[in-house]
């Protein structure tokens, strides 16, 4: 079976690039923005395409080490490639953040935007080993989104899905029980709510500060957004749907988008926090 253009992206998680403009880039500048000091090692969970690691290179001169763990080897290629001219300044790991591997490295600063939820429910893994490799006087900066979730923990990127299904002539109510029947977890799901994560965080980690903004997503037209969704969700959610019916997703995605910006104007609003956290009791790497 051939596979669409859309399908094809959706399984390499393509055209990060591009589609990261819309939400993901506002988080990178400002996470580095809130970076102090001269700090000489930073690591960034969920590198992807290496685009904060080539911003931090720029803006940190004191940076002699950037370092990015990134599940996706198609990911690391490209980030690979972009981060070439930075030499040896630059060390990528292919990684399972729900399971990271020991490093060799102490990090003053480590970054994470817009991953947390995709490691429910084991965030506790991952910020253990954030602990672990940060420096006594390090910081942990973490964006996390917190769209609103209704009674079936429906939210955010799930309510465009399920405008999608609904397109396609599945019936609303049913889409919950299509979702979980393929082991598919909303995404307002995998995203604790700001108390219940502020005390997940408070087991490693000091709160020092934090700051809260509202992420905002328009788009110019649906084929944008099916280009967005296929680069940052890629087959997740599409996993719930005879192979035959996945390309008439996407663009059903793209069409739910489009609806919603015609009748906003936007296609989606949600909270979204910086975390400024400091390790408790850091062990060795």
């Amino acid at each position: 079976m051939t596979l669409s253009r859309t399908e094809t992206q959706a399984r390499i998680l393509g055209g990060y690039d591009d589609a990261s403009r819309l939400r993901q880039v506002h988080d990178r500048d400002w996470v580095l923005g809130r970076v102090t000091g001269e700090p000489e090692v930073l690591v960034d969970l969920g590198s992807g395409i290496g685009q904060l690691l080539e911003a931090a290179l720029e803006r940190l001169p004191s940076l002699r080490l950037a370092v990015g763990l990134e599940r996706s080897e198609h990911r690391i290629a490209e980030a690979t490639e972009r981060l070439r001219p930075a030499g040896a300044r630059v060390v990528l790991h292919r990684a399972d953040l729900t399971a990271p591997a020991p490093l060799p490295h102490r990090a003053d600063v480590v970054t994470m935007t817009s991953v947390l939820h995709w490691l429910y429910p084991v965030e506790h893994r991952v910020l253990e080993w954030v602990r672990t490799h940060l420096r006594p006087d390090g910081a942990f900066l973490l964006t996390t989104y917190h769209p609103y979730a209704d009674r079936h923990g429906l939210g955010g990127e799930d309510d465009i899905v399920r405008d999608a299904l609904a397109d396609l002539g599945v019936p609303r109510q049913t889409v919950p029980g299509l979702l979980g029947d393929h082991g598919v977890l909303p995404i307002a799901t995998r995203t604790r709510p700001v108390p219940e994560l502020a005390l997940l965080l408070e087991e490693f980690f000091q709160i020092e500060e934090y700051w809260e903004r509202e992420a905002v997503v328009t788009v110019r037209d649906a084929a944008q957004y099916e280009h967005f969704h296929a680069a940052t969700f890629g087959d997740y959610y599409a996993a719930a749907l005879p192979a035959r019916d996945r390309a008439g997703f996407y663009r059903a995605v793209g069409r739910a988008a489009w609806n919603r910006q015609q009748e906003h104007g936007r296609v989606s609003a949600m909270p979204v926090r910086l975390w400024k956290l400091t390790p408790r009791g850091a062990g060795g790497a």
